[in-house]
Formats: C-alpha cells, structure tokens, sequence
C-alpha cells in the first residue's frame, strides 16, 4: 500500500476513518486584554480560538485540556462539519468511549498565540499577522517575543472565564508536551494528571540548533523584507522549503522512503538540467507549497523561538523544576524519534523517579519518528484510558 505525506508537520493529521463515532464542534472564540508576555511586553487585546468537546460537569473537576503540537490548532477531535475529510488529529483517542472518553471528560483545546496556520478560516489567533492598535498595520517583529509559558498564561485566563480551576489531566504532544509540562510545574495544585507525549522536558544544544535550521528558509526569502511583507508579496518559498525541513525532521527514513515506493534514483530531468528537481522533490514542493499559503512566515519564526526557549518552568536547574510537579505523570516518547529524541525524556524519568514522583514511562514503538505520537499511538489508549481513571 502507498503511504503518501501530507504537510506540514510536527505531525500529521489523522484520518478517523477506522475509529466508530465522531463528533460534531463549533469553533469559539476567547478575548484577554493586558497580557504582559514573559518577555516584559503588554499586548492590549489577545484573541484566541478555542473548542471542547463532552460536558462540564456541575463541579467543574472532569476538565481535561489537550494542548497542541507546533503546526497544529485547537481541532483536536471532531469534525466541524459531518462532510469535512478529516477529523481533528487526535480523534483516534478523544471522544465517547475512546480513550479519553467524552462521556466522562469535558475536554478542551485552544489556538495558541502566533499560531502557524493565520490563513486558516477556523483558526484565531493573536500574533505578528495581527493588527497592531497603536500603528493601526500588522505587528510584523514589533510583536513581541512569546514563550511556552505564555501559550500556558492565556490558556488559564480561558479556563478562569469559564470557572474551571482544577484539571483532571493536561495532555499534549510534541511542543503541546511542553505546555502541559509547563502547567505541570508552574500550577502544580491544578494538574492532577500529566499526559506527556513525543516531547522533552528541555531544549538542548542540538535541538536549538536543529529548529534554526526551520527559521532559516524564511530569513532567507527576499521576499520576507525583515517581517515587513504584510500587503505585499508573501515569501512562501522560504515558507515551503521551512515546511520541507519539518517534514522530514519529523519522519523516521523507514517510513518515509516507504512512502516513494516506485523512487528511482537515476532521474533523467534531473541530469538533464540542474534548474529540474528530481520527481521526489518536486511532489514535496507542491504539496508544501499548498499549505504554506494557510501559514504565517513570521508565526512560525515565533513559534520556533518559543521551541527554542523552552526549559520547565523556565528554571536553569531541571531537577528543581520537576520538584514542583504533584501531577500523577505518565510519559510516552517514541522509541524512533530523531526529533525530540527519547533519551530526553528518559531522564526526565529518571530525575522525577530520585524525587519520589508518580512517574510511568512507555515507550511508542512504530516506523514514523516522531509522528508515531500520532499513528502508532493506538496501542496505548487503553495505558491513557486506564492512567486517566485512576
């Protein structure tokens, strides 16, 4: 059978085809005014886009929230319409008796701040693209630099609207497992679970290095004038050749060779002319290129440098972060992640078992990398399912 990739990714949409019921949601939309960002600025107004899924029980205390990964949204289940192809990415676990079950759990998810996909009509967000109200013209790089715990601070302004001050768990995978992370460390008395999925618990030398090699391509594009490209012309080819790298970082080769089953290395427009990209490259480019026009250039220059940023509870010391963590934790990277590599995970592990913490790791074996957070991930829903219940 023919595997095919879908851009962009930290990881792939899920199709629910193989999963039983799915469930219709509608898109709603949270405003926060006088946000002071952890890098000392204030935003006057920050608009989010949020969705849940089950219902909110009388005490408010059945509250899961799902935080998602670096390209992704708050449509982590369901279908906004019964004839929308695909369902949210993570429906394969969300939703009435599956593993995190609607019939139990009012779950929830919302848009990050610089969200990467400005152009998507079910996606609000607050970032560069954004009108700024003093220059009545989009922020550009005035906007100020954001973090994990950022993304974390206008998450808890959204629950404390709607009256919630306990979550049941916080789930997320890949950088939606540094939010969850984050909420872990940093409001310690409201997570009484953590679901810690293809991610890390700090960024290293290797990894900050491996992201910049994401921001480059935009940089690079003339068309990106410094972030000013806002009524002009947009720079999607830095964009596409962004989405490229994310791509392929995020797949382990096994998976993704399997998915150019008739490739051949002796390509003649390729000899012929040094202008031609072979055939390979020129499916990748069209596909990228696709969904580079839903996206922002400089959101997802934002978003890496948040990546970037990223160590728990913004502390220089590790083990004194994870001290603070009372959530019952259950870690899951993936064994073949080149991305998010497990042996960060691992110590994690490892520093929160000497704390004394409820710790569990499991391991997810499969052939994609790190996307097997999401498509080899079955086989640990009944492990969620239980952890969540217990």
């Amino acid at each position: 059978m023919k595997i095919k990739i879908i851009l962009p990714l930290f990881i792939l949409l899920l199709s629910n085809a193989v999963y039983s019921e799915t469930i219709l949601v509608k898109k709603q939309h949270f405003t926060t005014e006088d946000f002071t960002t952890v890098s000392g600025a204030t935003l006057p107004k920050v608009d989010i886009g949020w969705e849940s899924y089950g219902k909110l029980n009388k005490n408010k205390d059945n509250v899961i929230l799902i935080t998602h990964y670096f390209s992704g949204t708050s449509h982590a289940a369901g279908k906004y319409k019964a004839d929308d192809a695909l369902a949210g990415y993570w429906d394969a676990l969300i939703g009435p008796g599956k593993a995190i079950d609607t019939n139990k759990y009012f779950v929830i998810s919302s848009d990050t701040l610089v969200n990467a996909n400005w152009h998507d009509p079910n996606v609000i967000t607050t970032g560069p693209a954004s009108i700024n109200p003093k220059t009545n013209k989009p922020y550009g790089l005035d906007f100020p630099v954001v973090t994990i715990t950022d993304f974390v601070e206008v998450q808890k302004r959204l629950l404390d609207s709607l009256g919630i001050n306990k979550l049941h768990a916080v789930i997320g995978a890949s950088m939606g497992s540094f939010q969850a992370l984050e909420w872990a460390v940093r409001y310690p008395e409201q997570v009484e679970r953590l679901v810690h999925v293809i991610g890390a618990a700090t960024m290293d030398a290797w990894t900050v290095s491996a992201l910049e090699k994401w921001a480059m391509p935009i940089r690079l594009d003339k068309n990106w004038q410094q972030g000013n490209y806002y009524n002009k012309e947009r720079p999607l080819a830095g964009l596409t050749a962004t989405l490229l790298n994310i791509t392929q970082d995020a797949m382990h080769p096994l998976i993704y060779n399997a998915s150019f089953p008739n490739f051949e290395v002796l390509d003649d427009g390729a000899l012929q002319d040094i202008r031609t990209l072979p055939k390979v490259n020129q499916v990748l480019e069209a596909r990228a290129l696709a969904k580079a026009k839903l996206q922002d250039a400089n959101h997802i220059l934002y978003l890496v440098r948040a990546s970037q940023l990223f160590t728990a509870g913004r502390s220089a010391n590790l083990t004194d972060a994870l001290k603070k963590v009372q959530a019952k934790t259950l870690l899951l990277p993936a064994t073949n992640d080149l991305l998010l590599r497990p042996e960060n995970v691992r110590n994690m592990d490892s520093i929160m078992d000497e704390l004394g913490k409820e710790v569990t790791i499991s391991e997810i074996a499969g052939g994609w990398g790190h996307l097997d957070g999401l498509f080899s991930i079955a086989p640990k829903a009944q492990q969620i399912s239980e952890f969540l219940a217990n």
